[in-house]
C-alpha cells in the first residue's frame, strides 16, 4: 500500500507542475499575439524613418559625419525568465565568433537581461546591465534604462560604434549597427527629383532624425527579441508539458498494476480465510 501511495502523490504532484507549466506556456503564446501588433507597427515607422534619411542622403550626403575610430559597444538582447532553450548560450556562442571575424580593439558589453547577466557576470568586458522585459508593458523602461545606459558611457569616451545583437522573428541571431546609423544609404541616387524641404539645416534634421531612429530602432529590436524568446518558450513548454503527460501516464500503468496486486492479494487471503473457516467448521462436526 506504500508504494501506492507514493506513487498516487507523485502523479498528483506532476499534474500539479504539468498545469503551471502549460499556463506558462499560454501566456507566453498570449504575449506572441499582443507582440504581432506591436511589431507591425514599429517596424513601419522605422522603415518611414530610413526612407526619410535616404532621400536627406541622396542630396546632402555631406552631412552625415565621416566614420571614425571610435570605442565600440555590443547590446546584448537577452532574456529576463526562464524556460527558453539555449537562447541566452547561443547568443553568447555568436557573440564570440562575431569578436574573433571583427577583433578591432577591445569591445565593451552592455547586457538586457537577468539571465544571461549571470552568465556574463565574471566577464571584464561587461561594463552595464540592465533588467530584461518580462511582458512587452515594459519595454519602454526598459529602452530607456538602456539608453541610459548607453549615454553613460559615451560621455567617457569620444564616440560610440554601437551595434545590436539579439534574436529577429525567425529566431535567427541578427547583429545590426545601431550608431552611426545610415552609412548604408550614402552614394544612392536620389528617389525623387528634388531635394526635401527643409526648416532648418540638414545636419541639424540629421541629428534630430538619428535621435528618433535610435528609439525607433531599439523599439522594434526588443520587441523582436521578446517575441523571439516567447515562441522558444512555447516550443520548451510544449516539449516539458509532453514529458510530463508520459510520466504521468507510466505512473498511472504502474498504480493500476499495483491495485490489481493487491485486489488478488485481498481475493486470495478471502479465498484462504474462506477455506480455514470451512476446515474448521467440518472439524467442529
Amino acid at each position: 500500500m506504500t508504494r501506492l501511495r507514493e506513487l498516487e502523490q507523485h502523479r498528483h504532484s506532476l499534474a500539479d507542475i504539468r498545469e503551471i507549466m502549460n499556463s506558462m506556456k499560454t501566456l507566453a503564446y498570449m504575449e506572441t499575439r499582443k507582440l504581432v501588433r506591436f511589431l507591425d507597427a514599429q517596424h513601419t515607422v522605422v522603415q518611414s524613418i530610413e526612407d526619410v534619411a535616404a532621400d536627406l542622403l541622396s542630396f546632402y550626403p555631406e552631412t552625415l559625419p565621416e566614420v571614425k575610430e571610435t570605442t565600440t559597444v555590443y547590446l546584448l538582447i537577452g532574456t529576463e525568465r526562464g524556460f527558453c532553450g539555449d537562447f541566452n548560450h547561443a547568443l553568447l556562442k555568436n557573440l564570440e565568433s562575431t569578436l574573433q571575424a571583427h577583433s578591432v580593439g577591445k569591445p565593451m558589453l552592455v547586457v538586457v537581461g537577468r539571465k544571461l547577466y549571470n552568465l556574463l557576470v565574471t566577464d571584464a568586458r561587461m561594463v552595464a546591465a540592465t533588467n530584461g522585459a518580462s511582458v512587452v508593458e515594459e519595454v519602454p523602461d526598459l529602452l530607456s534604462q538602456a539608453v541610459s545606459e548607453l549615454m553613460t558611457i559615451q560621455d567617457k569616451h569620444d564616440g560610440l560604434t554601437v551595434y545590436c545583437l539579439y534574436h529577429d522573428a525567425e529566431e535567427v541571431i541578427v547583429l545590426k549597427r545601431l550608431l552611426p546609423p545610415f552609412q548604408g544609404f550614402l552614394n544612392r541616387p536620389p528617389h525623387f527629383p528634388h531635394p526635401p524641404v527643409l526648416n532648418q539645416s540638414p545636419p541639424g534634421f540629421l541629428a534630430e532624425l538619428t535621435e528618433h531612429y535610435l528609439f525607433a530602432a531599439l523599439h522594434e529590436m526588443l520587441y523582436t527579441s521578446l517575441m523571439a524568446e516567447n515562441y522558444k518558450r512555447v516550443r520548451h513548454l510544449e516539449g516539458a508539458v509532453k514529458k510530463l503527460d508520459d510520466e504521468s501516464y507510466d505512473l498511472s500503468q504502474q498504480c493500476n498494476a499495483l491495485r490489481q496486486e493487491e485486489i488478488i492479494e485481498e481475493i486470495e487471503i478471502l479465498l484462504l480465510n474462506t477455506g480455514n473457516l470451512d476446515e474448521s467448521k467440518h472439524k467442529g462436526k
